[in-house]
């Protein structure tokens, strides 16, 4: 498990800002917007076919220290603790773990949204001891969404790290106030031994948060171009080897935050070699830059209505979207309705009948 240590303790970032970004961040000039269509078209006709859709999601090998530029406003998994292994015949309780996103800071404001992060809650019937485990961006949603530009780099700069945290207890207040805390299943405590395994592996080679799920269209059925790989879908990958392993489901509904964005088919442009580097596209990877701009914190109320202003342009009227998917650029070719936030019912796993594709 990733624990407390790994994460700064600064603010957000520094983006868009220095004499040298400058020139990236002025405003478009749309009748120029062919060229960098154009090598948009070129990069892709000259880089590997990438027909499976949805994308395989990249494991790695191992999990890299993040660079120290990389800082969390917010300490990642500040009282980790290590996995304590089960007596084989304890039996587990398993809960389904809830709240609306940031509801220490804005209580249930996101929760109208549906706009919730996802956990969950183990209690050893031997010990009585309660423990939570969930999986979150070590530097924040918004460091796992957008890069930074830094005017010593020439390519965008990703902060993009996320992991399991895992700890002792479960905080009743919080789950239940504004969400949820109901037991979905039991188990033996061999099976929760397992599960810890499949944690520690899963977690060292699954590295970087994906929050978008990429669809053709809201219609069922749609082709799905990438999916997410976010804190729900940790939870139902957790609950579909619980399954495997043969843990005891109950028949209950539970829904999960999804948010999507739709698109035609993506365009495949490279990675930050073959983009940024010495003999990459300038015009395209200014263009990618330029639309990365608007997307900064710490704005003043001008420069925020100013950025939402420029964001509309491209994404809603130029119909304009770069994706960062597996450490590689992607152009998405925008559609109606563009963005939309879904609260969907997922089903809960049995021995018969698990999750595809998590």
């Amino acid at each position: 498990m990733a624990q407390a240590g790994r994460a700064g303790l600064g603010a957000w970032g520094r983006r868009c800002a220095g004499g040298d970004v400058a020139p990236v961040c002025a405003p478009w000039r749309w009748a120029s917007a062919l060229l960098w269509l154009a090598a948009a078209a070129a990069a892709a006709a000259s880089g590997p076919s990438r027909r499976q859709w949805p994308v395989p999601y990249k494991r790695f090998s191992f999990r890299p220290e993040p660079d120290p530029y990389c800082q969390a406003k917010y300490t990642f998994c500040p009282t980790g603790s290590p996995v304590p292994v089960m007596k084989d015949d304890d039996v587990i309780e398993v809960f389904r773990l809830q709240a609306p996103v940031w509801e220490f800071k804005y209580g249930d404001l996101l929760g109208h949204l549906k706009i919730m992060h996802d956990a969950i809650g183990f209690r050893s019937t031997l010990t009585e001891k309660n423990y939570t485990m969930e999986w979150y961006e070590l530097f924040q949603l918004g460091n796992c969404t957008f890069p930074h530009l830094r005017p010593e780099m020439n390519a965008p700069f990703w902060c993009n790290q996320g992991a399991a945290c895992f700890f002792e207890g479960i905080d009743d207040i919080h789950w239940k106030e504004n969400g949820t805390l109901v037991l979905v299943a039991t188990m033996s405590g061999d099976i929760f031994n397992k599960m810890a395994k499949w944690v520690k592996q899963d977690n060292e080679t699954g590295i970087y948060y994906e929050t978008w799920t990429v669809q053709a269209s809201p219609e069922k059925g749609a082709e799905t171009w990438f999916e997410s790989y976010d804190c729900s879908k940790f939870v139902l990958r957790t609950y579909k080897k619980l399954a495997e392993l043969g843990a005891d489901f109950k028949k209950i509904e539970t829904n999960y935050t999804r948010i999507f964005l739709y698109s035609g088919e993506p365009t495949y442009l490279g990675n930050e070699t073959s983009v940024f580097g010495p003999t990459g596209d300038k015009t395209l990877a200014l263009a990618i830059k330029r639309f990365y701009c608007p997307f900064k914190p710490h704005l003043s109320t001008k420069e925020f209505l100013l950025s939402l202003l420029q964001i509309f342009d491209a994404v809603i009227i130029h119909r304009q979207f770069y994706l960062f998917y597996n450490f590689e650029y992607w152009f998405l070719p925008m559609k109606f309705p563009f963005i939309k936030i879904t609260y969907e019912e997922i089903p809960l796993p049995n021995r018969n009948r698990t999750l595809p594709g998590l």
